[in-house]
């Protein structure tokens, strides 16, 4: 292409980088351009929340109107910026990588309270005026004030340093694009499985006039298919909800074992609680379709579920069924044994790593008052031990992001205990899944610190819903009762589901084997 360019863009320093970054694949495939930079509504209006403004589109509209005007060639986004639906006359012709889209809770250090969720102490002011965050912030954290927070990246940390918050949530796309000096605050990085981002966030968007067949053309060269096809998914399910910006909807599609995975939140409001769906596909074809129906408000969900735990009122997993009015009995159909007396028995001052895989376990194992080098770091299998874990120490690996499959969890943490002494405590009698995975150059020490005894005399549920969250639980109750015909039965894990197999028990996994996809998991019930 021999003509030059000229790319329209938002004046703010993250808008600039994204255009700039345009302009240079472009540079490098042999075309020229330049940028103009337009202001838009988003950034005239500061003193109103995104969903108090008039329309959609408040941060592209007016870069839109000179694309068909015809006074620039290019218009480059923040894709989860844009409407759903293109302005007649306009079309996305490429869109870039995926930057992590992670979101970041940048918090003052003297609010830090490593005890609690997202290390934020009790009470806090959280800076944010997206209803998407607002919801499942609190949802997470009830004791949250959301407090409208408003400007680019630099205004927004601006605001936080002079402590008008305690905290502020913002993507991380966007703070690693700039390269923002954090170094005086705290970061938490909150993975997009565990707080669903916007739809397409970290991805930039480039858009032309519909009859500007050479410029499609030359643009392919820069276009990512397979991000297109992933946040192809995520725009479609804002679109079928009819939703924009302001809309209390998270969206997260990404190809991983061979699958699409999609994770969902959405709520009415950034005051009520969000519902969440897990779903995976081997295509995406009707994938977003699938995610609609299940949010239909038509659609029947079980009216009772039991659990084999106790379950507080205050937890996630209470107040997400507790929405809908499902009936919840959380009652545990095994008793549990301490078998240590003391840890005088095994020399604790050259571990390196202590692995728990229960919630049992960190309870049990920090009972004795364990005396630990300053060095020995902590590793759980998922977030719901990490959060059991946050009131004794720090977990520097969660195996969250390997989701249900402890084989998979084991073979990563394999990889950081190479060579080291890894402490196990557990049941006595636990599967040794995680264990079996690692080198035979990495030391191992088994602990066995409690017991499981099954309960002589488990009830038989009649609940819609049998949750079963450890081999023991589900081992009790099928020792001594059947699966009613219309009873369906989820498994927090495959060790779980392994004894559910013995008994001949079909089962649902969820994703993530904490409350949140134990939640998922009886949201999606067909």
């Amino acid at each position: 292409m021999e003509r030059k360019l000229i790319i329209g863009t938002r004046g703010s320093e993250l808008a600039l980088w994204q255009a700039n970054y345009i302009k240079d694949c472009l540079a490098k495939k042999g075309i020229v351009s330049e940028l103009k930079i337009i202001k838009t509504q988003g950034d005239n209006i500061q003193h109103l929340r995104l969903d108090k403004l008039e329309g959609k589109g408040f941060f592209t509209k007016e870069l839109e109107e000179e694309l068909l005007s015809s006074t620039i060639d290019i218009a480059v986004h923040s894709h989860k910026d844009l409407p759903t639906v293109n302005p007649p006359g306009l079309i996305i012709a490429a869109v870039s990588e995926r930057e992590d889209p992670s979101e970041l809770l940048l918090i003052l250090k003297e609010s830090v309270d490593t005890t609690q969720k997202f290390n934020l102490k009790a009470g806090a002011i959280v800076g944010t005026s997206s209803n998407r965050r607002k919801s499942q912030l609190l949802a997470f954290r009830p004791d949250f004030t959301i407090k409208d927070l408003r400007g680019n990246v630099n205004t927004r940390i601006r605001k936080l340093r002079e402590k008008g918050y305690d905290a502020i949530m913002i993507a991380k796309a966007g703070v690693k694009r700039i390269e923002i000096d954090l170094s005086d605050l705290h970061v938490e990085e909150i993975s997009p499985v565990e707080f669903v981002p916007a739809p397409a966030q970290g991805v930039l968007a480039v858009q032309i006039h519909e009859d500007d067949l050479e410029l499609f053309q030359a643009l392919q060269s820069i276009h990512n298919i397979e991000v297109a096809k992933t946040i192809g998914v995520e725009r479609k399910i804002l679109n079928l909800f009819e939703g924009g910006c302001h809309m209390p909807l998270g969206s997260y599609c990404r190809f991983q074992d061979g699958k699409y995975q999609v994770w969902t939140a959405k709520s009415s409001s950034g005051d009520e609680f969000p519902d969440r769906l897990f779903v995976s596909a081997e295509n995406t074809e009707g994938l977003a379709e699938f995610v609609l129906a299940k949010f239909n408000e038509e659609r029947k969900l079980p009216k009772s579920v039991f659990i084999s735990r106790i379950v507080k009122e205050d937890q996630y997993f209470y107040k997400a069924l507790h929405k809908h009015q499902i009936a919840l009995e959380g009652c545990s159909l095994i008793e549990i044994k301490p078998v240590l007396e003391n840890l005088d028995a095994t020399p604790l001052h050259d571990i390196d790593w202590v692995f728990f895989s229960s919630r049992n376990g960190i309870e049990h194992f920090f009972k004795h008052k364990p005396v630990l080098s300053d060095n020995t770091k902590f590793a759980v299998v998922g977030r719901g031990s990490e959060e059991t874990l946050k009131k004794y120490a720090k977990a520097s690996y969660t195996g969250e992001e390997q989701g249900i499959d402890m084989v998979q969890v084991g073979k990563e943490f394999a990889k950081i205990a190479l060579g080291k002494k890894v402490l196990f405590p557990s049941a006595i009698g636990s599967l040794q899944t995680i264990k079996k995975q690692l080198s035979h150059t990495t030391e191992v020490v088994d602990m066995p610190i409690y017991q499981t005894i099954p309960i002589a005399d488990p009830v038989k549920s009649e609940a819609e819903v049998l949750i079963f969250t450890s081999p023991s639980n589900a081992n009790s109750y099928f020792s001594k009762h059947v699966l009613n015909a219309d009873q369906k039965v989820i498994s927090i894990g495959y060790s779980t589901g392994g004894v559910l197999k013995e008994f001949g028990i079909p089962y649902v996994l969820p994703y993530s084997p904490d409350e949140i996809g134990l939640a998922e998991a009886v949201f999606g019930l067909d």
